[in-house]
């Protein structure tokens, strides 16, 4: 204890002596150069080094307290960019959504204009079957809409299929790449007719299948449209399927068979358009498989 407070004096002695001599060598560095020369000349190599010691020191700190003083400003524009970049981040994704949900409502209106002559109704899509493709899915509209089984249901450029099960605020939709699909179509420019049968083994190719073509001598060339016949007992006539992909002739020579390139993008469905009228009503004819 004794030897602790003895070195603090000591030290408190050595720094007083110091403040001493350099008021010294100061007072001193004022005197005329002849009667202080020789104090100048100790002055500049001990007081006037520690001056400037001291003097860059003073600067140093100055300069780091205003690169701090910058750097929390820096800080705080940062943050306020970063919020607007977000907030800018946030409108595009809405204004883009907007664009998304346009795009598809215009070509919702469009195919609605195509089929002018029959009565529709609009709907989501809120559910599918497992799997990547809308073999089979579900909308959100039902009987309490005035929706029907068999009745034909619309997206994209065309035909995406039929009602197959209805529920009050529901319905279920077989389309027509399902397994199960089987349609009576027609060449457009011929009027030759074909039976369209889904495939879900081919849609990895984006194709479905046509055959019993006749094969006569009206010609049938990829990219003729194929469209629902006249002859169809639940499809309305000439709503289109999609165009002609690849053709052959088959093996008996009696008829022809090839691929179609549907016009509906099974992959994404999110709005149809219903037809709210059943082929059966159309016709007066009971309904039948």
């Amino acid at each position: 204890m004794n030897r602790k407070n003895h070195t603090s004096h000591t030290n408190r002695y050595l720094l007083l002596g110091l403040s001493i001599f350099c008021a010294l060598m100061m007072v001193l560095s004022s005197f005329s150069d002849k009667a202080a020369g020789p104090f100048k000349v100790l002055a500049n190599v001990t007081v006037i080094p520690l001056q400037q010691g001291i003097n860059q020191i003073g600067g140093w700190m100055g300069d780091l307290k205003d690169n701090f003083a910058t750097l929390k400003q820096l800080r705080s524009e940062n943050e306020k960019l970063q919020e607007q970049v977000d907030a800018l981040s946030t409108e595009n994704n809405y204004l883009q959504e907007e664009q998304y949900e346009y795009a598809r409502l215009l070509e919702l209106y469009k195919l609605d204009q195509n089929y002018a002559e029959y009565e529709k109704t609009a709907a989501h899509v809120i559910g599918k079957d497992s799997g990547n493709w809308f073999s089979t899915f579900t909308i959100d509209k039902g009987s309490n809409d005035g929706i029907e089984v068999d009745m034909n249901v619309l997206a994209g450029s065309g035909l995406a299929g039929i009602v197959t099960e209805v529920g009050p605020t529901w319905a279920k939709v077989r389309s027509i790449i399902d397994d199960s699909s089987n349609i009576s179509g027609m060449v457009l420019s011929t009027s030759d007719t074909c039976i369209v049968s889904g495939d879900l083994s081919l849609m990895s190719t984006g194709q479905i299948a046509f055959d019993s073509m006749e094969n006569n001598d009206h010609v049938v060339a990829v990219g003729d449209q194929i469209v629902t016949s006249y002859i169809s007992d639940k499809y309305m006539q000439g709503i289109l399927i999609g165009s002609v992909s690849e053709i052959n002739v088959d093996s008996n020579n009696l008829t022809r068979s090839g691929y179609i390139t549907p016009a509906v993008n099974f992959k994404n469905i999110q709005e149809v358009l219903v037809i709210t009228q059943t082929k059966a009503e159309l016709t007066g004819a009971d309904k039948k498989e």
